[in-house]
């Protein structure tokens, strides 16, 4: 029980700092991700709706235990994470792994957080 809650544990926080640190990035070097979102061929109105989406999940993710929202956080994220993989593959440009490493954290946390409410 105490290796599973440090496992979720360590795995939630190292996912939220990820999820921070690219809300600010989006939010503080718009104009890089800016280019960043058009050479993926998104449309750049996402950049602002996509920090704040993150942000929102993670306070979900930090502070609401037992909750359907935190259910949909985590499905939420993970499309974004396939997505944002299977976008970084098409353009070949080899930022894909950050993906692979966001996706595996989360199902680290989910898979951990579900031994621990069971």
């Amino acid at each position: 029980m105490k290796t599973t809650k440090i496992i979720f544990w360590t795995s939630t926080i190292l996912l939220s700092g990820l999820l921070l640190f690219s809300s600010a990035m989006y939010l503080f070097q718009h104009g890089n991700v800016e280019e960043i979102y058009q050479g993926l061929g998104f449309p750049t109105y996402l950049i602002y709706p996509s920090a704040i989406a993150k942000i929102t999940a993670v306070i979900v993710l930090l502070f609401f235990y037992k909750s359907k929202l935190k259910e949909w956080a985590y499905a939420g994220l993970f499309f974004d994470f396939l997505l944002a993989f299977f976008a970084h593959i098409m353009i070949n440009d080899g930022q894909h792994m950050l993906a692979i490493v966001a996706m595996l954290l989360l199902i680290t946390s989910y898979i951990s957080g579900k031994k621990l409410t069971n």
